[in-house]
């Protein structure tokens, strides 16, 4: 799989040790590119930069930001904890620290550049729960907006899906700014990936519950499948989408959002 434009770019992707991430970075620098990979654990891919990251922890974020210097010219959000963790910590994880490690990357990113974030279907419910994702995302702070989501949990709902409409509706918001600086930001929302997540998962969900999760394709898609989403979006050849979250879920969004309309 290849996308033109990558060749001597410089691209950091996050969750570069497994699944999405380490194929997005294992894709990168077969096509030119100078990754620089950042995960709690070092990836088996020698021919990349690495630095060690832990969205959950602000300082380790800000050292990361640091090590890695300015001039990127791509970011590829592809670090998520699994649903079985802890509410604040997911939401610390999947969306906050997220949040911070972009902020601080974009703030040196050159006109012409991109980042996308991997997002879930989980969070296509972002519309209806707008009365508590809008304060939460006002709030700048990380520790602080922890604390807001601590105090409003019951209101808010579980971590997982919390998260990933933060993280949706945070790209739409952003959008609109950061492409004044010609930076793009967009997010993908996969459905069910054959990953060690989706196998932690398996094992703490029914069965019944896992198989709606692929419908209406009927399988689970694979990382490679994910990886073609992302690259195209942060390549040259999506030079005008900006503020997107693409479902690339095998018709599952599509399917759920007609039952909506129609119910």
């Amino acid at each position: 799989m290849t996308f033109a434009g990558y060749e001597g770019q410089r691209v950091v992707v996050t969750g570069a040790s497994s699944g999405v991430g380490l194929a997005t970075a294992t894709a990168l620098v077969d096509m030119g590119a100078h990754v620089i990979g950042m995960s709690r654990r070092a990836p088996a891919l020698t021919r990349a930069e690495f630095h060690a990251l832990d969205l959950a922890e602000p300082g380790s974020i800000r050292a990361a930001a640091t090590a890695i210097g300015t001039g990127v010219d791509a970011l590829f959000n592809c670090a998520g904890a699994p649903p079985m963790l802890p509410s604040a910590e997911l939401v610390k994880t999947n969306f906050l620290g997220t949040r911070l490690l972009t902020e601080l990357i974009s703030a040196s990113m050159p006109p012409g550049s991109a980042i996308v974030t991997v997002a879930s279907t989980s969070g296509a419910g972002w519309r209806g729960n707008l009365p508590n994702l809008l304060p939460f995302l006002e709030i700048a702070s990380f520790e602080e907006a922890d604390a807001w989501y601590r105090d409003h949990e019951a209101a808010a709902g579980h971590g997982y899906p919390f998260s990933k409409q933060a993280i949706i509706v945070w790209t739409l918001q952003r959008s609109a700014e950061l492409i004044t600086r010609g930076i793009r930001i967009n997010a993908v929302s996969p459905g069910a990936i054959q990953t060690p997540l989706l196998e932690a998962s398996a094992k703490v969900f029914p069965p019944e519950y896992m198989a709606l999760t692929e419908f209406p394709i009927g399988r689970s898609s694979s990382v490679e499948e994910q990886v073609g989403a992302v690259l195209f979006l942060n390549s040259p050849a999506a030079s005008y989408i900006n503020g997107v979250d693409l479902p690339t879920d095998g018709g599952h969004t599509a399917v759920q959002t007609l039952a909506g309309e129609l119910g």
